[in-house]
């Protein structure tokens, strides 16, 4: 009997669970007659079989890769066959860079909407509001509220406080800006070393000029009420009266220099006017009762009129122009009363304005012009002579100031006649000496002399110039 083919579909699902050998033992028949498996009673073709596990197979697969790929476009035909309808990022570093969610739910778009990963602060334009505190923190304090936060200095030990200010006085030294010096002092937490600030300027100007000296006792002055006390500079000089015997050992002078900031202080209004006497039998060291000594004499020659505010000289590029002119002017006129070089020579290096040493050669010459004995043409020319062999006077400053004596003796001769011969020969003698070059001397001008020959001269020539 023969059975009725017949062609029945079944569901893939229940196709899973079937054997993987779908044929029977009838294979020996030579394959002229249609492969059949019976399921449920009823037979289905091989191929049928073989079709639906090729789906089941694909089925599975793209269920498996749809929790990485969701959201990417990708879509299935019926027949397996994976279709893409939008850009997959194929590449391993387009996945890592992916901020969609792997997860396989949700929308597929970027987590937290853009403004989660490493390195992110929000999502772009947001601005954050100042955060306020909460109440009901654990760690709320009513304190915190009320904190008011503010930069800790602290005290300079003696040690930093010496490595701190010497190079803020030495730069003083250069600038004289004592508003700077207390600006900066300001920011500096002294504490207890406030009174140290007069003795490290004290024992840094010892070591200086006179200019250095003067900027001193100004320093001091501009620094008291402000900086330190009153209090502060009388413990201030104490502390440099004990320490004069080592002041001395670098500084001979030290006592009498101690003496004069005293006398200085004590007339600018520092210390009071009583500071001395305090002072008076209870002094066993030689230096300090050597020092108190000049103060004294100081401060009871300002009863005659002397200023004691010109304790110190009138020297430095701070002084005016004119004050310079009287004080080289006043120095060349002792010179010619005293006759002492070395004298001349430390007065002119006390004024401190190597710059303006030429205004000595310019009045030394005209001096000379102007006198109408020899005395005062050898003094003067003994003076250049000493003060070009020891460089006191410089190449430079020698040579400006014989020109300005060039460009104005047509205004020197009016009042003094005989001024060009005089010139030409206390140029030449400068020549001779070594004090000038042989350039310098050739642009010394000269006036044409007018030579005629009168009727009672007897045919002799007149040599005088006029």
């Amino acid at each position: 009997m023969e059975v009725e083919k017949e062609h029945v579909y079944v569901n893939p699902t229940e196709l899973e669970n079937l054997s993987d050998a779908p044929f029977s033992g009838d294979e020996e028949n030579g394959g002229s007659e249609e492969r059949k498996t019976e399921i449920n009673g009823n037979w289905i073709p091989a191929t049928s079989i073989t079709e639906a596990k090729i789906n089941a197979k694909a089925k599975r697969r793209l269920r498996k890769n749809s929790s990485r790929d969701s959201g990417r476009g990708d879509s299935v035909s019926d027949n397996g066959e994976t279709l893409k309808t939008g850009v997959v990022p194929t590449s391993p570093k387009g996945k890592l860079l992916d901020r969609r969610s792997r997860s396989g739910k949700g929308r597929g778009l970027p987590k937290k909407g853009g403004a989660g990963g490493k390195g992110v602060w929000g999502t772009p334009g947001q601005v954050y509001d100042v955060e306020e505190v909460d109440i009901k923190d654990p760690n709320y304090d009513d304190d915190q509220e009320n904190c008011v936060y503010e930069t800790v200095v602290l005290p300079l030990d003696e040690r930093a406080f010496e490595k701190t200010l010497t190079p803020i006085i030495q730069e003083y030294f250069e600038h004289g800006d004592t508003n700077e010096v207390s600006e900066m002092l300001k920011d500096l937490n002294l504490g207890e070393m406030k009174y140290s600030v007069p003795v490290l300027a004290v024992s840094l100007a010892l070591e200086g000029k006179a200019s250095h000296r003067e900027m001193t006792s100004k320093l001091i002055s501009d620094l008291c009420g402000t900086v330190v006390s009153k209090t502060d500079v009388e413990k201030s000089f104490d502390r440099l009266l004990k320490e004069l015997p080592e002041l001395v050992l670098d500084s001979p002078r030290a006592p009498q220099l101690v003496g004069q900031f005293i006398a200085r202080a004590v007339g600018d209004g520092v210390l009071s006017s009583t500071y001395i006497d305090g002072y008076k039998g209870t002094v066993d060291c030689i230096q300090a009762r050597a020092a108190l000594d000049r103060a004294t004499v100081l401060l009871s020659m300002t009863k005659g009129g002397k200023r004691i505010d010109n304790v110190w000289g009138s020297g430095g590029g701070q002084q005016s122009v004119k004050h310079l002119v009287k004080e080289i002017d006043m120095l060349l006129k002792e010179y010619l009363l005293s006759g002492d070089v070395l004298e001349a020579e430390r007065c002119l290096q006390e004024l401190e304005v190597p710059h303006f040493h030429h205004e000595l050669v310019y009045e030394a010459v005209v001096m000379v012009l102007e006198s109408t004995g020899e005395k005062t043409f050898k003094m003067i020319l003994d003076l250049l002579k000493s003060l070009w062999r020891s460089s006191v006077i410089t190449m430079d400053q020698m040579k400006r100031g014989y020109e300005r004596v060039y460009c104005e003796i047509p205004d020197i001769n009016l009042d003094v006649p005989h001024s060009y011969s005089v010139l030409e020969r206390f140029v030449e003698e400068c020549f001779q000496a070594g004090i000038i070059s042989k350039p310098l001397r050739d642009l010394c001008p000269t006036r044409g002399r007018k030579r005629f020959v009168s009727e009672g001269d007897g045919g002799r020539l007149k040599l005088e110039s006029y």
